[in-house]
C-alpha cells in the first residue's frame, strides 16, 4: 500500500501489485465545500496503472476502470483544465498556441475526470505531484481510451522508490501528438 496519509513502507517495492490511494485529493477544495475534489483508489501492477476508481463526492459520481463508456465527440476548440490557484506556465503556453479555453479546477482527480466526462480535452500538469495524485486518474483515463503520459511522451510508471512525479499529460487522443510536439 502507498498512500498520502500513511508512512511509506518500502517493502512495497518488492511487490508486483501495489494499491495506491489518496483519500482526499484536493483538500483545499474539500475544505471550501467545492465539488472539484476527489477520492482515488488504484492498483498498480508491475508499475502500470491497471485498475482504479475516482469518486467525485460533490457530483455524486464514481468513475471506474471496469465501467468505461465511449468518449463524447471531440470539439474543434479544445478546453484545458488548469490549477485554479497556480496554473503551470507550460500549460498556459500550450493553451495559447492551440487557442484552448482554460478551465480552472481543483484536484488532479477532478481535472482528469473532466477529460473522461467530456467537460475538457486536455489536462497538462508540470508543477509536480506524487504517485497517489495521478495513479487512479491515469488508470481510469486509460480505460476510457485517453492518452496518458509524461510530458516527454514516456509512460507513467508507479511503485517507485521516489514517489514524486514531475509532470503528467492526460488528453483526448486527438490532441496528444500536437500537445507533446509543443512541449518538446
Amino acid at each position: 500500500l502507498l498512500s498520502e496519509e500513511e508512512k511509506d513502507n518500502l517493502e512495497r517495492l518488492s511487490k508486483s501489485r501495489v494499491w495506491i490511494i489518496d483519500p482526499v485529493d484536493g483538500t483545499r477544495e474539500y475544505g471550501e465545500e467545492r465539488t472539484d475534489w476527489a477520492v482515488h483508489v488504484a492498483l498498480a501492477i508491475d508499475g502500470r496503472p491497471e485498475i482504479g476508481a475516482i469518486a467525485l463526492p460533490g457530483l455524486d459520481l464514481v468513475l471506474r476502470t471496469d465501467r468505461s463508456l465511449p468518449l463524447a465527440p471531440c470539439p474543434k476548440t479544445p478546453r484545458m483544465v488548469v490549477s485554479r490557484t497556480r496554473p503551470a506556465k507550460e500549460a498556459l503556453d500550450v493553451a495559447e498556441k492551440i487557442s484552448a479555453e482554460l478551465i480552472p479546477m481543483g484536484s488532479a482527480g477532478a481535472k482528469a475526470m473532466a477529460i473522461v466526462r467530456g467537460d475538457a480535452e486536455i489536462y497538462l500538469h508540470t508543477g509536480g505531484q506524487y504517485e497517489w495524485d495521478s495513479c487512479a486518474p491515469a488508470a481510469v483515463a486509460l480505460a476510457y481510451g485517453l492518452h496518458v503520459s509524461r510530458i516527454d511522451g514516456s509512460p507513467m510508471t508507479y511503485n517507485q522508490a521516489d514517489v514524486y512525479m514531475p509532470d503528467l499529460l492526460i488528453c483526448r487522443p486527438e490532441w496528444a501528438e500536437r500537445v507533446l510536439s509543443l512541449l518538446g
